[in-house]
């Protein structure tokens, strides 16, 4: 008789989440603890499976002389060793949990390091790791200290009795792949690596452990409530507010609350008998009351984004100072909170994040996601076997930031399906911290959860639930309601921003959202200039869609950017600008607007002929949230007879902030005062026809196709109705959406190839008329075109008429006309919407004013090329050849675009470096856009932006002039 057995698995396979490491604590720096950090040049040994190696090199004397040099913080396979994947949802390897394929990158890590001089040789020593992906085995001077998973989370290892002066050598071996990989199906980009700081700590005898600091606020009374929980007794001190008491002593004293406008943090210390730790308290008080979320009283807006670590070149190792630039920049743009997606931050960013002032959701280093093509079997986090490592990770995220006021909600993952592992962890963070909310999105039966959280709901459902008349369990509706994800933010877009920002403002449980996301994740590349997924060769990939930020790889702002500042603006700018009259909304949750000052300027045909500071007075500084006042305007100094006129008003710093100089522009708005009538049509010239050519005032055409060529001294090249763009990423959509992919649809009816078909060429006592039909091949739908001209002796008006031929059941890209004009003509300068590019359902940003760009700096540089650029309200267009320049002007104001490759160039390009300038530049004068949407990963355009097919009429105005 054979027994069979199952032999245990090795340590990167084993559900466990390891072994060695300390109990968390509260992350913090000591003001008077040695520490030194281990990061810089550590050698590096690769090998392509997990047991290639043994473990003589972690043993002091071991010759590592032959081996590479990585960078630590960093990725190996970002230093010339192996290259990133990029997936979303699929896991890279097969998926057989807890097992991991024999191929397996593993890297032999190994650093020597000498103690400073004066380290202590009292107390204790600890070994921390801020973040190792995906597993790390641990040795200090040959002795084994343990290992982990957790790739997002910190763990620390005592080593004071194995630490000597000099020589130390501490080795780490780092699997790329373990069961923790089936926790971490993040949609990211696969780096393994030690991307985050080693830290040695000395602990002094009598050094703080771990402490709690609880910091209450009575919005009531004004007083908050102070008690610091420590594993060391010990006192606390906090001078500014007259405390001096024992840990665990609640003291109640009248405090300066803290909210993400007005972030007040009172320095304070911790004082034991070993150690004094500074601190930084803010008092403040979150919970939900009648299903609202509430901060110190009142309900609170979330204008957020998603947040991944990311750099171009250095991947998931961010510095401080890159931290830093990123909230900064959020701060400037209105955004006031982050969802740390899908993992617990650096420990630093959340230090960023108090002093700032941000809401923070802080997520647990958890998704699963993979597990949803197999219909949620063999899910971890339904499973037993793993849940030890559930609550491992949640206590590792709870216990490192729990002392950050700016944290109000934890988050126990993303895309896990469901299981008794979620609701283990749920309960051990209500029982660990009771005083923040608990936060997951995908369970709808909100069991575990506080918040009603989604992703991508569209405008109907969300205004269905903020009525709470949304389907599902009663308990549900009674609870506030947040987008823990919206507006996916992936090439040109998002649209419809403004849209769901009304129903956020509009309905109370309706509280706010998280844009995805904030970074795009594209690698500088030599050949690509951004590289993204599939671009490394990897078996499997999800191509571009990790390029979905509002800012570029290099931290530029994208045009969706700039559209969220203006849409989620804290102060709201309305009026009549006939009567003068201007309207100040707080749109706050807390501040008023003492820290504003206002500015008006008076413009005509958009250029400023007089500005000043706007009187506001006591009652607009001190006007509360929520509340508006109505201030009167100046006289204007010129009437603007024949011109179109307005008043533009700016909310700007009145002093300097930790954010943003004096100043800054956080919120405008435009009222119109008076739109002069078109001027005449140009009328009485009459068209004569040569052998060659047809002339028109100061225009000529072919004689035989009516093709425009010349507008004074003005070659114009290949003017044809133009219906096609080059599809968008929101256009094209995603597989898994059951909406219509528009874009898709848009190719398949072949609108990219149109064919025009010329009918006739008239000449008229007036003008010229050309009737034309233009059609894609193999569909009997169609756009009647006529194209009618008309002069004086320097102006030239067409004037285009469309109807659709057919049952056309599908909406147009554009409408409008293009033509090429010589390379010469790169300079534009436009009045009309700028400075940056707006479509119907993003133009939210886009003020009316005097604006100029080359035609290069017309290019929207998005990661994966697509349409682009185009300018909204133009009433006027002047391109600058040198010598000539085309001046248009449009009935009624139209979109203007140009650039140095035609849209089917664009739609071709799969990367920046595909676009090679030509010697043409294309102008696009369009009548109408079909609108953005969010399909890339949300909903498609709102019925009020799509373009549907129907009989419509626009003219342009051409005049040519000479330097």
């Amino acid at each position: 008789m054979t027994t069979s057995y199952e032999p245990a698995p090795p340590y990167h396979e084993d559900v466990s989440p390891g072994s060695g490491a300390l109990p968390p604590r509260a992350w913090y720096a000591s003001s008077d603890a040695a520490r030194l950090s281990l990061n810089g040049t550590w050698r590096l040994r690769l090998s392509p499976t997990a047991d290639a190696e043994d473990d003589a090199f972690a043993r002091p004397g071991f010759d590592t002389g032959g081996w590479d040099e990585v960078a630590v913080p960093g990725h190996w396979v970002l230093q010339g060793h192996g290259a990133p994947a990029y997936t979303n949802t699929l896991y890279p390897f097969p998926v057989d949990p807890p097992r991991v394929p024999t191929e397996n990158p593993t890297g032999d890590h190994v650093r020597v390091f000498d103690l400073p001089d004066g380290w202590p040789g009292d107390g204790e020593a600890l070994l921390r790791f801020e973040g190792v992906e995906s597993c790390a085995r641990v040795w200090l001077n040959g002795e084994e200290l343990g290992e982990f998973k957790g790739s997002r989370l910190p763990h620390e290892f005592a080593v004071g009795a194995l630490l000597k002066p000099a020589g130390n050598v501490l080795a780490v071996r780092v699997h790329q792949w373990s069961s923790g990989s089936y926790l971490e199906d993040q949609d990211q980009w696969w780096l393994p690596g030690i991307f985050r700081d080693v830290t040695l700590l000395h602990r002094p005898d009598g050094a703080a452990g771990d402490f709690f600091v609880h910091a209450a606020y009575d919005h009531r009374s004004g007083q908050g409530t102070l008690r610091v929980d420590s594993a060391v007794p010990g006192r606390v001190l906090v001078p500014e507010l007259g405390v001096d008491a024992a840990t665990g002593e609640p003291v109640t004293v009248p405090v300066r609350p803290w909210t993400a406008e007005t972030p007040e943090l009172y320095a304070a210390e911790l004082v034991t008998a070993g150690e004094r730790v500074p601190l930084r308290i803010g008092f403040r008080s979150v919970y939900v009351e009648d299903g609202v979320i509430k901060v110190n009283g009142r309900r609170i807006l979330f204008r957020g984004v998603n947040r991944h670590e990311f750099h171009p070149e250095h991947g998931r190792a961010v510095d401080a100072d890159t931290m830093r630039a990123d909230l900064l920049l959020m701060k400037r743009h209105n955004i006031n909170a982050v969802r740390t997606s899908h993992y617990p931050p650096h420990p630093a960013f959340l230090d960023l994040c108090d002093e700032l002032g941000f809401w923070v959701i802080d997520e647990c280093d958890l998704e699963t996601h993979g597990f949803v093509d197999l219909g949620w079997r063999r899910n971890p986090v339904d499973d037993e076997r793993w849940t030890p490592a559930l609550l491992d990770r949640a206590a590792r995220m709870v216990e490192r930031d729990k002392n950050h006021p700016s944290v109000l909600m934890w988050s126990l993952g993303n895309e896990c399906g469901t299981g008794a592992g979620l609701t283990a962890m749920a309960e051990w963070i209500r029982e660990r911290d009771p005083d923040r909310l608990v936060h997951y999105e995908g369970d709808l039966s909100c069991a575990d959860t506080d918040v009603y959280s989604r992703m991508y709901a569209d405008h109907a459902e969300v205004e269905l639930i903020g009525r709470r008349e949304d389907p599902g369990p009663e308990a549900r509706r009674a609870l506030p309601f947040i987008l823990c994800e919206y507006a996916h933010a992936m090439g040109n877009g998002p649209g419809g921003l403004a849209d769901y920002q009304r129903l956020f403002e509009t309905y109370e449980r309706c509280q706010g959202g998280f844009v995805w996301e904030w970074i795009d994740h594209g690698f500088t590349h030599p050949e690509l200039g951004c590289a993204y997924g599939g671009d490394f060769g990897e078996e499997l990939h999800d191509g571009n869609f990790v390029c979905d930020g509002l800012v570029f790889p290099d931290r530029t702002p994208s045009p969706g950017l700039v559209e969220y500042k203006k849409v989620v603006e804290p102060v709201r700018i309305e009026g009549d600008g006939p009567g003068g009259t201007v309207r100040v909304t707080n749109l706050h949750d807390f501040a008023d607007l003492s820290h504003l000052a206002f500015v008006w300027s008076y413009e005509v045909d958009g250029r400023t002929v007089a500005d000043g500071a706007l009187a506001a007075g006591p009652d607009v500084a001190g006007l509360p949230p929520g509340a508006s006042a109505e201030l009167k305007l100046p006289a204007p100094s010129t009437s603007g007879e024949h011109a179109e006129t307005q008043w533009t008003v700016r909310a700007l710093l009145a002093e300097d902030t930790a954010w943003a100089p004096k100043g800054h522009c956080v919120a405008w708005g435009q009222l119109p005062v008076d739109t002069p009538p078109a001027p005449p049509a140009p009328a009485g010239a009459a068209p004569h026809r040569g052998e060659r050519l047809i002339t028109l005032g100061p225009a000529s055409f072919d004689a035989r196709t009516g093709a425009l060529r010349t507008v004074g001294a003005v070659d114009v090249a290949d003017l044809r109705l133009d219906v096609w763009r080059a599809p968008t990423d929101n256009d094209l959509g995603a597989p898994w959406q059951p909406d219509d992919r528009i874009g898709l649809r848009w190719r398949e009816l072949g609108l990219h190839r149109t064919h025009e078909r010329l009918d006739a060429v008239d000449l008229t006592g007036d003008g010229l008329v050309v009737r034309t039909r233009v059609a894609p091949a193999a569909t009997d739908l169609g756009l009647l075109t006529t194209y009618t001209w008309t002069a004086s002796e320097d102006r030239l008006r067409l004037t285009v008429s469309v109807v659709p031929d057919g049952e056309w059941n599908v909406p147009l890209p554009r409408l409008g006309i293009r033509f090429g004009l010589p390379a010469a003509y790169g300079e534009a300068r436009w009045f009309g919407g700028g400075p940056g590019e707006a479509y119907p359902d993003t133009r939210a940003a886009s003020m009316l004013g005097l604006w100029s760009a080359s035609v290069d700096e017309l290019h929207t540089p998005y990661v994966r090329p697509q349409e682009n650029g185009a300018r909204a309200d133009v009433r006027r267009l002047r391109l600058d050849g040198g010598a000539t320049a085309l001046e248009v002007t449009g009935e009624p104001p139209f979109w203007f675009s140009a650039r140095r490759w035609t849209s089917e160039e664009l739609d071709a390009a799969t990367h920046r470096t595909d676009l090679v300038p030509g010697d043409t530049v294309w102008v696009h004068l369009d009548h109408a856009q079909h609108g953005i949407g969010s399909q890339s990963c949300g909903p498609g355009v709102l019925p009020r932006y799509r373009l549907e097919a129907a009989p419509a009429r626009f003219s342009f105005t051409f005049s040519s002039r000479s330097e």
